[in-house]
């Protein structure tokens, strides 16, 4: 995949410095074959499509109506558009999105035909907003590393309440059970996983430095899949680890390496509904599929600027219609793919 050492100098800088700095290359809206933007590649059935790419809010549906024309024109306002998105969330018509480039949350309502731009909470302006997670009624957490916080908002991007700050260094994922009430924090600095209830108190927390089962080493990302089950990412452990509801270590996958199925740098990952694992890569500038056995299905997407590839990419987000967003940081977009279930029907787009 990529030239291994070069690999391990350029984690360290992507784990630790966010990348910052690098310029971000010009987007490009090709006109592909289809064959190119379905994995995997004939003659195998496809089973990935790839959907759209969304860089701005009119990219996702919503036009800015006469007087917003006027009054951007007036005061010489450009196109809004994301800088650096690390974190995505989908749910009825609305993404959101964590964009620490542009130090804001972005909510994108598609049936409302509006968008905010969150920059502040009350009195204090966002830091590093890097990760989403939101709940059924469309409110959604945002976690900020520097403000060591995780906020609850509401779909206009009002505060509802501090949903967790209690013991918290760097707050990184989010995963919330909607079963439960709870939400489960990754802080990469403590190598920590933490449970706050629907009061903002943490209720649990499990996990310290080192590599045995239920240790991590920089954890960055959650996801809970479709049976309840947290998946996390244990960065720098180069590996998956999965537990239940109360914390008790389950099964892991992944392995330190330059070859199909190793990691470079694991980042955003999530399920499908038929409970494959789908892990971004950032380093590779891939997705890869595994069963939970460790095997691997598939991978798509290769570094570049064109639909379908990736620069940098980090969250990824998969909906109960298993529409799969992936924050392509450094090409300043979310993509969105589509897993068809049914190989043998079309996939619905």
């Amino acid at each position: 995949m990529r030239n291994f050492p070069a690999l391990m100098i350029a984690l360290g800088l992507l784990l630790f410095t966010g990348g910052c700095g690098a310029p971000a290359p010009a987007i490009v809206s090709p006109e592909a074959p289809a064959a190119l933007l379905a994995w995997p590649r004939p003659p195998a059935e496809p089973r990935i499509h790839y959907v759209r790419s969304v860089a701005a809010p009119k990219e996702w549906g919503i036009a800015k109506s006469f007087l917003r024309r006027v009054m951007d024109t007036l005061v010489g306002r450009g196109e809004d558009h994301f800088i650096r998105p690390t974190g995505v969330a989908e749910r009825d018509g609305v993404l959101y999105v964590a964009d620490p480039g542009a130090q804001v949350l972005w909510i994108l309502d598609r049936v409302q035909n509006e968008f905010i731009k969150v920059d502040r909470v009350r009195e204090e302006a966002l830091g590093s907003p890097v990760a989403v997670a939101v709940r059924p009624d469309g409110a959604v957490f945002v976690a900020d590393t520097l403000l060591k916080k995780v906020f609850l908002l509401d779909r206009a991007g009002k505060l509802i309440r501090v949903a967790a700050e209690e013991g918290l260094a760097r707050p990184a994922g989010l995963a919330y059970d909607a079963a439960t009430q709870r939400l489960y924090v990754a802080d990469s600095a403590t190598h920590r996983i933490s449970v706050y209830g629907p009061d903002g108190a943490r209720v649990q927390s499990w996990g310290q430095g080192g590599f045995q089962d239920g240790e991590f080493n920089r954890p960055t990302h959650l996801a809970l899949d479709r049976t309840g089950t947290l998946l996390v990412t244990d960065a720098l452990n180069f590996r998956i680890q999965a537990f239940d509801r109360e914390g008790r270590f389950l099964w892991k996958l992944g392995r330190l390496g330059d070859g199909s199925g190793d990691f470079a740098a694991p980042k955003g990952l999530g399920a499908d509904s038929e409970g494959h694992v789908y892990i971004v890569d950032a380093l590779f500038d891939a997705v890869q599929v595994f069963e939970r056995n460790g095997n691997l299905l598939l991978a798509f997407g290769e570094r570049g600027t064109q639909a379908g590839q990736f620069w940098l990419p980090g969250g990824l987000f998969i909906t109960p219609q298993n529409q799969i967003y992936v924050a392509d940081a450094y090409n300043q977009r979310v993509q969105v793919f589509v897993f068809d279930p049914d190989p043998g029907k079309k996939a619905d787009r």
